[in-house]
């Protein structure tokens, strides 16, 4: 099987060794989206709402550059550096991510890359379902 690299400037581009999204066959795996703004590279501004909208902003555009939308995401890992904020990502996920909504871990974590609260990482599967 081959694997095909998906990448668009409507989200961060990589800071490491990686891509932004990998898709094997239907399945597209979604590399971890900090809330990162785009265009400058730059930890947005706000409260961690806003912080968490901007990486589900990030993780949607992606998910359209494969092709797909957050409806075909199967599987999801939140990673926060404080889990007092889990009642608030499930708010912002819910605004972005449509019921059934997909497998999930919330999981608390020391720290996370260029010191922001939130990470999301997840799988996209574009088959019918």
């Amino acid at each position: 099987m081959s694997k095909k690299i998906i990448s668009t400037d409507r989200a961060p581009s990589a800071i490491g060794a990686y891509s932004q999204a990998v898709r094997a066959g239907d399945t597209v795996y979604i590399s971890g989206q900090i809330p990162l703004d785009p265009v400058t590279m730059e930890v947005v501004d706000g409260d961690f709402s806003a912080q968490a909208r901007r990486v589900f902003e990030n993780f949607k555009a992606i998910c359209e550059a494969a092709g797909g939308d957050l409806s075909q995401v199967v599987k999801m890992s939140i990673f926060l550096t404080d889990l007092s904020n889990f009642p608030q990502v499930n708010e912002v996920m819910a605004e972005y991510v449509p019921e059934p909504f997909p497998a999930r871990a919330a999981v608390e974590v020391s720290a996370l890359p260029k010191g922001v609260d939130v990470e999301v990482e997840g799988i996209l599967v574009l088959a019918d379902q």
